[in-house]
């Protein structure tokens, strides 16, 4: 007699319906849960925003559909809401500052394309040295440094093989173990998981890579989304967030913040400072596998072959690139950008012309042959410095819809008033001394983007900064460049940044020792964010005092 089959529970059901379509509840669920906001409050166009601009932001943290799909919301909601036109609202898709973003990338994407970031990053660690604490120190600071200029991802991703070689080669020569005994972390189908030396080497690139990031106005998304905002928001700012005035305020903090970064892993990760321990005592006899080490990188570096006249000149362009940025208009001299001024030209101009000079030359000079008076003769096309295969295959187009509709959420929220409804509730600030608002602001900045992606949470929170700054009378820029930064640094969770997801699928890292190794760096990133605001801040905006572009209501496209 056979078994008779049992049929589930509705329990059951219903828990195996939620595990395979939660996505799909979220999306009915959460526009209901804040319907509210619209029905309570008819004909309050604040209020329609505020409840578009929430629904965005639970779909960007869940995740219920695609980051990018998410985006792409605001071009039918804001005209069907009637809080922006259909034009306007597209209008913020490509605006100046999404153009230097998303030319930025393509730059970047020629720089892998010749290969010159791999040269760079393993000339340098020869350069440095190849014992272990060396290695460290190395790879931290060419992660920093290369992030400052392609994007913080791609730089993790060019590290990661990079630190495995290294890694595997530390271990050949038995210096430190690099797997994590079983009895204390079991091995998940098949993989073991990384040592706690390991685990340095991979949160240094990491963390580096998002510090680095912060170094430059093209470093990351962030940076150049809080630069739209702040200038959409105030288009008659004499305070100016351009390329040289970002590089002399964030570039010391880089700095400082690189060294700290590389000394908190070695005391939390490589026994530093404690001598007895048993990491710092295989370290301290590294020394002896300095040699096989170097020679491995030096493998890895001759099989890059001489410097290619195709290399040659991406870096020809990648710097006249950053010099046409430099000045464009200084400020303090006069900038071609001033002596070109029938029209207004900004930063995407720079970067645009580097892109067509990257199409337009070809990689070697064998095109001169077929004028030769012997052969051989060229057989094939000379092929240019970038290929735009490989700019479609490695850009991540779906940034640009990223930052478009963040820029159409925070023109919606100034449109509507909402932002400045907010910054009105929050005006009871005003008795708070400056210092004490600044880091409320950076706090929630840092805070918050530990649980999402930067670039949805620095577009909610520049808003409303803004307008709070106004309510309270404070210049704007004194909360909007600190927090702006703020929303970049994310140490603890794998979901807060690219570089994070990264390194913790490559090598297999569980959230639980992230969380534990981003504790010092968000307490240093935190201090040296509020010391650079009291300092270096004055020195590039020396005005305290509330300035009289922020008081007009004028409001103009990013």
């Amino acid at each position: 007699m056979s078994d008779i089959e049992v049929p589930p529970s509705k329990s059951s059901l219903a828990a195996r319906f939620f595990k395979y379509h939660w996505k799909g509840v979220l999306t009915i669920f959460i526009p209901l849960a804040l319907s509210p906001l619209i029905f309570y409050f008819p004909g309050r166009s604040e209020f329609r925003c505020m409840f578009l601009i929430l629904v965005c932001c639970f779909y960007w943290i869940s995740e219920c559909i695609p980051l990018y799909v998410t985006s792409l919301m605001p071009i039918f909601a804001l005209p069907a809401m009637q809080i922006l036109s259909s034009e306007k609202t597209c209008q913020n898709y490509f605006k100046d500052t999404l153009a230097m973003f998303l030319g930025s990338l393509i730059v970047a994407s020629a720089i892998e394309y010749c290969n010159l970031h791999k040269r760079l990053a393993l000339k340098t660690i020869l350069l440095v040295g190849c014992s272990p604490r060396r290695l460290h120190i190395g790879l931290v600071c060419v992660t920093s440094f290369i992030s400052m200029w392609i994007s913080n991802a791609a730089t993790t991703a060019m590290m990661c093989p990079i630190v495995k070689a290294v890694l595997q080669e530390l271990e050949m020569n038995q210096v430190v173990a690099i797997w994590m005994p079983e009895e204390k972390e079991p091995a998940v189908d098949g993989k073991k998981h990384p040592s706690r030396v390991a685990m340095a080497f991979y949160f240094g690139i990491a963390y580096a890579s998002t510090i680095g990031g912060c170094g430059t106005l093209i470093g990351t998304g962030t940076n150049l989304t809080f630069k739209g905002l702040f200038e959409g928001r105030f288009p008659e700012a004499t305070d100016k967030i351009d390329f040289p005035h970002f590089m002399g305020w964030a570039m010391p903090m880089v700095v400082v913040d690189t060294i700290f970064l590389f000394l908190s892993l070695q005391v939390t990760h490589l026994g530093l400072g404690r001598s007895n321990s048993q990491v710092s005592k295989e370290l301290s006899n590294g020394a002896q596998a300095a040699d096989s080490v170097k020679a491995t990188v030096m493998e890895k570096y001759a099989e890059l072959g001489p410097m290619s006249w195709h290399e040659c000149q991406v870096l020809f362009w990648f710097l006249a690139m950053i010099i046409l940025l430099f000045t464009r208009s200084p400020g303090f001299m006069p900038g071609w950008a001033d002596f070109l001024n029938a029209v207004p030209i900004k930063t995407s101009a720079a970067v645009m012309l580097t892109i067509l000079a990257l199409f337009l030359f070809p990689q070697s000079c064998s095109h001169w042959s077929h004028f030769k008076d012997k052969g051989p003769y060229p057989t094939k096309r000379e092929r240019s410095l970038l290929s735009w295969d490989f700019v479609h295959h490695h850009v991540p187009w779906g940034l640009v819809f990223l930052l478009g509709g963040g820029f159409a959420l925070a023109d919606a929220s100034q449109e509507s008033g909402m932002a400045k409804l907010l910054g009105q509730a929050l005006s009871g600030l005003k008795t708070w001394p400056d210092f004490a608002i600044q880091v409320a602001a950076i706090s929630a900045g840092i805070f918050i983007t530990n649980f999402s992606a930067n670039v949805p949470v620095c577009n909610i929170l520049i808003p409303i900064l803004q307008e709070l700054a106004v309510a309270i009378n404070m210049n704007p820029i004194m909360l909007v460049f600190p927090a702006g930064i703020a929303t970049s640094m994310a140490f603890h969770l794998p979901v807060g940044t690219p570089p994070n997801a990264i390194v913790a699928g490559y090598a297999g890292i569980k959230s639980k020792y992230m969380a534990e190794a981003g504790i010092l760096p968000t307490i240093f990133i935190l201090l040296m964010l509020l010391l650079n605001v009291q300092t270096m801040h004055y020195l590039i905006y020396p005005s305290r005092e509330f300035p009289a572009w922020a008081e007009s209501p004028k409001h103009m496209d990013l």
